[in-house]
């Protein structure tokens, strides 16, 4: 499983982890491609490499036409995050964070969430930060992510409510249950939108978990501290065995079929691997529907209140089981002038399974209008074999 470890040992803001994907190797040039699906205009996207405290890392900096004077609600910025021609998981996670947000600020102001009012976060340059950061994760092919505890500093902060305290009060609703530790740095090492980030992306909290190290990025804040004022993501495999995993699962029989398909969304949203739903005769004879999921057993709360709010069940089941994975890797190849992602999975290193990437196959097919089984034919067809894969 391909995963990524978030190393917040100075805070976490929406541009140290775009630069940090960067770093790590996805292409400034591929994420400005899917950040033009926006229907926004006046923004450009910058990346050098850059010092910090002596190490080295890469900034990444938005530029943008817009000075902060436009003021976005949670519905604006959701309605152009739904029309956006994004990739569906892209789209999901940003959606993930945004929301987030409103719901932090509606906690911290109680008022609606309706009636929130984005300032700093919802300025042009805070939509690019976190639409880039989902689309970077998205070309690494991170299916998983950890994060360490995360560094706060200490102080005041100006914002367009005057002055706020260090943290700032959305920053600690957004990472409620999360752990965080003090520092003596006067500055506002994690801000609301890294915040919102980390919890949205975040499937385990902690040291970072077994794996096999293969990239490393190093994503640069805007000043200079005494502290190193970088993030770093580090990326690499899980290594293989049969990690623990937690399967839920709930019948319903009065549920309308309609209303199943958005029940996995949210599931799979939620922090589950996989979630799916079947027929079943429940007592009484009667037909109903069993809605399951599998996951990371720290995703259990989460994943327990979608399931009590997004349908009619008054009880969940749970239990943990043994999964076996995979060695798995990513190789990129191209058809008809597009770059569609392939998962191979290997087997005491013999290659038993390629497996083209749909939400890639299915951009090509809408770009090229060529019917999605051709495409997805001419991926699987362009797998090198064994020796091109590493």
């Amino acid at each position: 499983m391909r995963q990524a470890h978030i190393d917040a040992f100075s805070g976490a803001s929406g541009d140290m982890l775009l630069g940090a994907v960067v770093d790590a190797g996805a292409r400034l040039a591929a994420i400005e491609d899917m950040l033009g699906g926006l229907a926004l205009e006046g923004w450009g996207l910058t990346a050098e490499p850059v010092q910090r405290a002596q190490l080295a890392a890469t900034r990444v900096r938005v530029s943008a036409a817009d000075d902060g004077s436009v003021v976005r609600t949670w519905a604006n910025v959701r309605q152009l995050l739904i029309e956006a021609a994004l990739p569906e998981p892209v789209r999901a996670r940003a959606l993930g964070a945004f929301l987030r947000l409103a719901e932090a600020e509606a906690r911290v102001h109680r008022m609606a969430v309706e009636r929130v009012h984005f300032h700093e976060v919802g300025a042009l340059d805070a939509i690019v930060d976190v639409v880039g950061v989902c689309a970077g994760l998205h070309l690494l092919g991170i299916e998983r992510v950890s994060c360490s505890t995360v560094a706060m500093g200490t102080g005041m902060t100006r914002g367009q409510h005057g002055l706020l305290p260090v943290p700032a009060p959305a920053v600690l609703e957004l990472l409620r249950g999360a752990p965080t530790m003090a520092t003596d740095t006067p500055a506002e090492l994690c801000t609301p939108t890294g915040a919102a980030l980390l919890a949205e992306f975040t499937d385990v909290w902690g040291p970072q978990p077994p794996m096999v190290v293969g990239r490393v990025g190093y994503g640069a804040g805007e000043r200079d501290l005494q502290r190193p004022n970088v993030l770093r993501m580090v990326l690499g495999e899980s290594i293989a065995g049969s990690p623990t995993a937690l399967l839920l699962t709930t019948t319903v029989d009065d549920l309308p079929g309609e209303l199943v398909p958005p029940v996995l969304d949210a599931l799979r949203s939620a922090g589950a691997g996989d979630a799916w739903a079947q027929s079943v005769i429940m007592k009484k004879g009667r037909p109903g529907v069993e809605i399951a999921c599998i996951a990371d057993p720290s995703r259990s709360a989460a994943l327990r209140e979608v399931l009590f709010r997004q349908t009619t069940t008054l009880g969940v089941r749970g239990q943990l089981v043994d999964k076996w994975i995979l060695e798995r890797s990513w190789l990129e190849v191209d058809v008809a002038g597009q770059p569609v992602r392939l998962k191979i999975g290997r087997l005491d290193g013999e290659v038993v399974n390629v497996a083209p990437e749909f939400d890639d196959c299915a951009a090509v097919a809408a770009a090229t209008g060529l019917p999605l089984k051709e495409i997805y034919a001419r991926a699987r067809a362009s797998w090198p074999g064994e020796d091109d894969t590493g």
